[in-house]
């Protein structure tokens, strides 16, 4: 077998249909793109008129819509181009004057280095054939001496130059729209584009509708007075400074506020905002926003918006955002985060994991600073944030250091508290028993009777109603601070674990038999089988309640806030009963009755039901039963008063 050596052969022919086609994912992608060109000419074009010494242009974009002609115009006032330089910088696939200039701006030892230039790879310009059978170029240089030069290609890799009348320096790029994408002929869609993606360009971008503009000039021509003239109409489409951009001493939150409601016009009022500013190691300017959160609506995770050196690029951001801070709105603005050549993906870099700690940082000092300085607005805040935070706190390390000991939870008497502050408030006759427990109680599912009998003995329990509170407990479970050491207890674990007083005796064996017998029965080998217990405890309040294994309840919170919340996992309960109620009493000296034992059987059945009631509540078919159940015991029971 011979060596043999060879080049890869790609026809531009074979090629520039791809291109046309699959460059960009969006067609309305053009807009940004020859936009972002103009903004280049123009940062060119007043590079070199500073650098010369000559007065600076304020720079000009007009996007033109021409729905007769079908057609659109992206004019500039920027640096234009020779005849040469089209064929050099267009007609050349992928050839871009970016670097050329870059390397110019160096040799001026640094003037106008304020300003860049978006445009790095040369391949945007084609992103207006995803939309035209026909393109254009006009354009004038500001070289001394040229003349205006015409290009026009009708969309395959053939192309011709032809006579310009072009007076003005720039250049002028006219896409004659196809059929497929006749839309953007509309001015709405195009100023919607203009906004989507231009809305804080550095440089002013006017929106011309050419059929109005001749409609009012028209009217203007046959008015005989002056004041009959209809003024000439002036869309701008952006802010050239947006609110990033200014410094912050500057700004009132009257000024965040507006510019929130401007992104995100259909939302509340921010809670609060963090503005970013750092130009070393990185550059990073933006502000994310603390957005009040509606919880009948889903969470959207594309709330941040990304831009470079103004320019829209993505709102996916989720290799430079973390995924816990998703639910933060806003946008920042870096030209240090590497684009792929659709500017709608970000590649892996290390300044975007510089960038992603900085943000974290930053949103952690600054919950932090609330917290210490105005802890009750911290609090009023602290429903909308807590989600995030508790994500936050799991998901990353350094966020977690930063954060746990500021998580709050709501404890029985309805104030929020940290983990740290809830074990302090522990009485001093518990301290020993509760040394580094903590109580819980499961919105919904846990007996409040319980929770109201730890109370009464100075015991708080914290609510937790989240999906997310169980991976929160599992995690500062696992991953302890310091020295210290947590373990989370449901609320009917607690009692039996701190509230239990007294030693079972043989009466309580003989409950224990009876209500097996009545509410259990033989069959040992049914999988949600119930288990009896009996429990000696203080107050004599509650008459039973349900208990669920600890790692089983974990087990299933954790299946369920997973999305699996059919699993078919076995789950044993066991009914605990408290000897001390009468209930309880009553139901067994019944029981020794011949002639009242059907009574002591729906009293247990009755005292079941309440046990169901007070935890996760009955089923539909089980409520029915039980209302038919206690109308009867109630008639029975009355019938013995009479």
């Amino acid at each position: 077998m011979s060596n043999k050596k060879g080049q890869i052969s790609v026809s531009t022919t074979d090629i520039f249909p791809i291109i046309k086609k699959w460059l960009y994912s969006e067609h309305d992608i053009f807009v940004r793109e020859l936009v972002s060109n103009a903004s280049d000419a123009i940062t060119k074009r007043q590079t070199l008129d500073r650098t010369e010494g000559q007065e600076v242009q304020p720079g000009d974009i007009k996007v033109i819509v021409n729905k007769e002609d079908k057609t659109i115009t992206f004019r500039d006032n920027g640096l234009g181009m020779t005849e040469d330089e089209v064929e050099k910088y267009i007609a050349q696939l992928a050839f871009s004057g970016a670097e050329e200039f870059v390397k110019k701006m160096k040799e001026t030892e640094g003037k106008g280095q304020d300003q860049e230039i978006i445009g790095k790879f040369g391949l945007g310009f084609f992103s207006a054939f995803m939309v035209a059978d026909k393109v254009e170029v006009n354009s004038l240089s500001r070289k001394e001496g040229s003349a205006p030069t015409k290009w026009v290609c009708n969309g395959e890799t053939d192309y011709e130059f032809t006579d310009s009348d072009k007076e003005t320096v720039g250049t002028d790029v006219i896409l004659h729209i196809n059929e497929e994408n006749k839309e953007f002929l509309d001015n709405w869609k195009t100023r919607q584009t203009l906004v989507s993606y231009c809305d804080f360009m550095p440089y002013k971008i006017e929106l011309v509708d050419l059929a109005e503009l001749n409609r009012i000039n028209e009217e203007n021509a046959k008015a005989t007075k002056e004041e009959d003239k209809k003024p000439i109409p002036c869309d701008i489409i952006n802010d050239t400074e947006p609110l990033w951009k200014k410094d912050p001493s500057t700004l009132k939150d009257e000024d965040y506020k507006s510019f929130y409601k401007r992104m995100f016009p259909m939302d509340q009022e921010p809670l609060f905002w963090i503005h970013l500013n750092v130009d070393h190691p990185f550059t990073l300017q933006g502000i994310l926003y603390f957005p009040k959160l509606d919880r009948s609506k889903p969470v959207n995770d594309s709330n941040i918006k990304l831009y470079n050196k103004q320019v829209f690029v993505s709102d996916n951001v989720k290799n430079v955002i973390p995924e816990f801070l998703a639910l933060l709105k806003g946008a920042i603005d870096s030209k240090d985060i590497p684009l792929n050549v659709s500017r709608s993906a970000l590649q892996g870099d290390p300044n975007v994991k510089k960038i992603s700690n900085y943000i974290i940082k930053k949103v952690a000092e600054s919950l932090k600073k609330l917290y210490k300085n105005e802890r009750e607005r911290f609090e009023t805040v602290w429903e909308d944030i807590a989600l995030f935070v508790k994500y936050g706190v799991i998901s990353d390390t350094k966020f977690d250091d930063l954060m746990r000991d500021k998580v709050l939870f709501k404890n029985t008497d309805d104030k929020l508290v940290t983990l740290a502050e809830y074990q302090e408030a522990v009485p001093e006759n518990f301290k020993e028993k509760m040394k580094g427990k903590v109580v819980y109680f499961e919105e919904g599912k846990s007996d409040d009777t319980l929770r109201q009998h730890l109370k009464d003995e100075g015991i708080q329990s914290l609510t937790m109603d989240s999906y997310i509170d169980p991976h929160f407990m599992q995690h500062v479970e696992m991953k302890k601070q310091g020295d210290e050491e947590i373990k989370f207890t449901l609320v009917d674990n607690a009692m039996e674990d701190i509230l239990e007083t007294e030693n079972a005796s043989e009466e309580d064996g003989k409950i224990k038999d009876i209500f097996q017998e009545i509410l259990v029965g033989k069959d040992k080998d049914d999988k949600n089988q119930m288990e009896i217990e009996v429990k000696n405890f203080k107050n004599a309040k509650s008459a039973a309640y349900f208990k669920v294994d600890e790692s089983m309840k974990r087990f299933q919170q954790m299946t369920q806030s997973m999305g699996q919340a059919n699993f078919d996992m076995p789950v044993k309960k066991t009914l605990v009963l408290n000897p001390s109620n009468n209930l309880i009493k009553n139901a067994f000296k019944l029981w020794e009755k011949d002639d009242k034992k059907d009574l002591a059987k729906k009293i247990a059945h009755y005292v079941q039901d309440l046990a169901s009631i007070s935890g996760e509540g009955l089923s539909d078919k089980e409520r029915a039963r039980f209302v038919n159940s206690s109308q009867e015991l109630m008639g029975e029971l009355s019938n013995l008063a009479l």
